[in-house]
């Protein structure tokens, strides 16, 4: 047995090293070789490249790295179609490993996708693409497997690692002691976005809402986990300007002890919505991207959901409340979040609904991933 995987990013590599234990145990003479990490690696993954060669993100980064993506690419259809293994597994970087799976499929391999491309919310016609590319599509979110089954592809619903990651939190005042907060007293964890494009749009509002927010909330604490170092500055500034002399702790990483530490959170729009929620925090969310960029999701009208938010799409009810664009104002989103601090009821519906998530995406994903592709397997 022999069992390609290419992974393209550090959250691939995570997957992949918890999937080929998984898989070992239903195969254990397997073989294991393909684009790796470190993750991958530990597990008794044989390395045919590194996964640094895939982790390139953005456009001008992009376009340099070009002729090497096409040569690994092309390199990898070689020796795989000459290897012949029994499946091969592309773990998310969809712009990479769709290309090669379609190309593996034309040989006659199995292909698995493991991290269905949000298809259902926008660009919806790379179904297409996927349709051609992979024999089975491995999902995080229980909603997906009915979108592909309208199209035409085999998809699999297999829960969501990070619910297992974070099945137990630290307590909110070991947080806050490891972040050197005040255990006591009210404390806003307040995220703006890991890219430089995130906090330009979001920094100052953020700020703003913070300051408004603590002219009402004796004691208020703000904390804020900072991506980069370059983005300190950023953050430092707006504060600075729009909240100044406001009880506020910037910290270098640790978002996960920021967001716990916190009685609410208020956020960009993004994966740091599924941990806020994983985490058991109330949250409120805002985003504003591009004025160019939104006139073309709407003009075009390639965003296909009414909500942004991960908890919202997840969630029996849209309990988050949204700022979006326009509607991105300091004012009103001081006022959601001061609901939540202020009454228990307001926050504790939305943890009634992130509860019940929380329940849904436990079921085991390298375990529930590798029943899949043994199936897979034993279809051939």
């Amino acid at each position: 047995m022999h069992i390609a995987l290419i992974a393209g990013e550090a959250s691939g590599d995570l997957l992949g090293g918890a999937l080929i234990p998984a898989l070992r145990a239903r195969f254990p003479d397997a073989r294991f070789s393909g684009v790796t990490g470190p993750r991958m690696r530990e597990a008794g993954c044989d390395t045919i490249a590194s996964i640094d060669r895939l982790s390139v993100m953005g456009i001008a980064e992009v376009l340099p790295k070009l002729p090497d993506l096409f040569r690994l690419r092309a390199e990898l259809v070689a020796r795989l179609s000459a290897e012949r293994p029994d499946v091969v597994i592309g773990i998310d970087a969809p712009d990479f490993n769709l290309g090669l799976e379609r190309r593996l499929r034309n040989c006659g391999l199995k292909t698995v996708h493991l991290v269905s491309p949000t298809v259902w919310a926008w660009r919806q016609g790379r179904v297409k693409t996927i349709a051609r590319s992979a024999d089975l599509v491995l999902c995080l979110f229980p909603f997906e497997p009915k979108f592909y089954a309208g199209h035409g592809v085999r998809a699999e619903y297999i829960g969501h690692p990070l619910a297992e990651e974070l099945a137990d939190p630290p307590a909110q005042a070991d947080a806050r002691r490891a972040l050197g907060l005040p255990v006591d007293g009210p404390c806003l964890a307040v995220l703006p976005g890991s890219r430089g494009g995130e906090l330009k749009q979001l920094a100052v509002p953020f700020a703003q809402t913070a300051a408004l927010l603590a002219a009402r909330t004796p004691g208020l604490h703000m904390v804020t986990p900072i991506a980069k170092p370059s983005l300190r500055p950023v953050m430092e500034q707006a504060i600075a300007e729009h909240a100044p002399g406001l009880d506020w702790t910037l910290v270098d990483g640790h978002s996960r002890e920021a967001m716990r530490a916190a009685d609410a959170v208020l956020l960009a729009s993004g994966t740091a919505t599924l941990e806020c929620l994983l985490l058991d925090r109330p949250m409120v969310v805002g985003y504003r991207m591009s004025a160019f960029t939104a006139f073309l999701l709407d003009t075009l009208g390639m965003l296909k959901v009414r909500h942004v938010s991960l908890p919202n799409l997840l969630s029996a009810d849209a309990v988050v409340p949204e700022f979006l664009q326009q509607h991105l104002q300091p004012a009103a989103m001081a006022e959601a979040l001061a609901q939540l601090l202020a009454d228990p009821a307001t926050a504790a519906r939305q943890r009634a609904q992130f509860a019940a998530v929380r329940s849904e995406l436990r079921r085991n994903a390298a375990q529930a991933s590798a029943a899949a592709i043994a199936e897979l397997i034993a279809a051939r």
